[in-house]
């Protein structure tokens, strides 16, 4: 047996036998699932996070993402399964580590990244010979070997050899019901065919999930953003179609409805007042900047982001016209938006199109106020906001009421009871019969 093979058969046997202790960078919507669920498959874990509060409320057992249950957390912590630092001199101590940290867009829509590149910096200060590095993150095909690669080579370690380097896409989708990291299926690709074997290794120790080894990290990493641009140019589509039915009083959702009565050739996506979170709207971008490299522009990647990047607008011109209606204006007129958050039964509002949306309510002279039971406060240019309560007043008081987020727990019998005017972004699917009612 050869010294590579030996050191990655050592690791694979840690991580058969659940001995190996594994580190996540990042504790975020993506790393905290990914470390609780490595902790209950029986691994010792240990999360690193820049944000002391996070750390803090981690080593506390206090839980702050929705797709992780409480009960878990605690449990976790206290068996000492799974602790929370910021000292990243304890990279020394894991025999695998996940980077699960933002890879946000600057304000030209091209990569930010210099999260991934302080953990990977952070990492190879302290990693130790026979160590996997996974980068999780979405980003540009090439990343992982020409990023990564190179700052861990700093320290002289051979990628292959003395430690073994892949890209692992994370498919988190927060608010499903049904797929979650733990039975999610996951792409792996290796920088060597050993670094493959061995994080391949990690994931079918951790989770439910059929894991796929393709051939290298530009192959996992191009098809995590297949996965989100196939959604934001279908979704693009639908929205469009949206804008085109309404010009034609046409509903769009009774032709969607139709349309997927077919049984192959299509499937439904549906409109809405944007796209949100932290994939859909960003991913897309890393492509279209990385195509650059190669002279080549992604036009129907880039349409489809303008398109739905202008469905904020589209919003704000059928309030306008609801209220004109009326014999209102914009101006003056009291705007109650029901939901902040980027979709329905979660809390997170990052990227959300609402936030445009009152924007331009505000620049128009609205007066708005937003009801979110998910989301209590969350912040605009800069400015924090509280959501209100949903009453029976504050809906009579409203010139307008927006349905911008469909929650399940929204009281839909105490709004159609009360609203005046109701524009429905969602198509919410109540029986809406004593309020004015109309759809995007």
């Amino acid at each position: 047996m050869t010294k590579v093979q030996n050191k990655s058969s050592i690791l694979i046997d840690k991580l058969n036998t659940k001995t190996a202790t594994i580190g996540v960078v990042g504790l975020g919507y993506v790393g905290l699932p990914l470390a609780v669920e490595k902790a209950k498959a029986g691994f010792t874990v240990i999360g690193f996070d820049v944000q002391e509060e996070k750390v803090q409320m981690v080593n506390e057992g206090k839980n702050y993402i929705g797709d992780v249950i409480q009960e878990d957390l605690e449990s976790l912590v206290k068996t000492e399964k799974l602790k929370a630092t910021a000292d990243y001199t304890f990279i020394r101590d894991v025999d695998a580590v996940a980077i699960c940290v933002p890879t946000p867009l600057d304000i030209y829509k091209q990569p930010n990244m210099k999260y991934i590149e302080s953990s990977a910096k952070a990492i190879a200060e302290y990693i130790t010979t026979g160590t996997l590095v996974v980068l999780e993150s979405t980003t540009y095909p090439g990343t992982t070997e020409e990023l990564i690669k190179p700052i861990l080579e700093k320290r002289g370690l051979i990628i292959g050899k003395d430690i073994f380097l892949a890209y692992s896409p994370e498919r988190v989708d927060p608010g499903n019901k049904q797929f979650k990291t733990k039975n999610t299926p996951k792409v792996v690709g290796g920088v060597t065919e050993n670094c493959t074997k061995v994080a391949a290794a990690m994931y079918r120790a951790v989770l439910d999930g059929d894991v796929h080894e393709v051939s290298s990290p530009k192959v996992a990493e191009m098809e995590k953003l297949l996965e989100n641009t196939f959604r934001n140019i279908n979704i693009a589509l639908a929205n469009e179609m949206a804008i085109l039915c309404h010009k034609m009083n046409i509903d769009v959702w009774e032709v969607i409805d139709a349309a997927a009565t077919k049984p192959y050739g299509f499937m439904p996506f549906y409109p809405g007042p944007g796209l949100g979170g932290h994939c859909i709207p960003i991913d897309p971008w890393y492509l279209t900047w990385k195509a650059r490299e190669y002279n080549y522009h992604t036009k129907l990647i880039e349409t489809a982001g303008e398109i739905n990047d202008s469905m904020p607008d589209f919003v704000v011109q059928r309030c306008a016209a609801i209220l004109n209606e009326q014999g209102k204006s914009v101006k003056g007129s009291t705007i109650l938006v029901l939901g902040v958050a980027y979709k329905k039964d979660i809390d997170d509002y990052r990227e959300s199109p609402v936030l445009p949306i009152l924007e331009r309510l505000t620049l128009a002279g609205s007066e708005w106020e937003v009801a979110d039971p998910y989301v209590p406060v969350f912040k605009l240019n800069g400015e924090l906001i509280q959501t209100i309560e949903l009453t029976k007043e504050r809906l009579q008081a409203a010139d307008l009421v927006v349905i911008a987020t469909n929650h399940s727990n929204f009281d839909y019998e105490l709004i159609n009871n009360h609203a005046n005017f109701l524009l429905d972004t969602r198509n919410t699917n109540q029986d809406f019969t004593k309020v004015k009612y109309i759809k995007l």
